[in-house]
């Protein structure tokens, strides 16, 4: 049982996060997040990409928040203008 505590105060590493930012991100319907990217550095998180609202760049980067072990999100996705 010990070991269990242990492994759960185990820190997250970047490529964790990063697996599970880019799996919310694609999973999640206002998202879609298919052509966005996730770069994780000390548990930063950097989101770039296009998406066509504003409100998938605001969903994006709630999720990218909701990841266990992010300390910060750096939200760079652009929203494309209408033509």
């Amino acid at each position: 049982m010990a070991a269990i505590c242990f492994a759960a105060d185990k820190p997250v590493s970047d490529d964790q996060i990063s697996d599970e930012v880019r799996i919310k991100l694609s999973s999640d319907p206002v998202v879609k997040g298919g052509g966005l990217t996730a770069d994780v550095k000390n548990g930063v998180v950097t989101l770039a990409g296009t998406v066509s609202e504003q409100r998938q760049k605001d969903k994006a980067g709630k999720l990218a928040k909701s990841v266990k072990g992010v300390k910060s999100v750096v939200n760079n996705i652009t929203v494309a203008k209408s033509k």
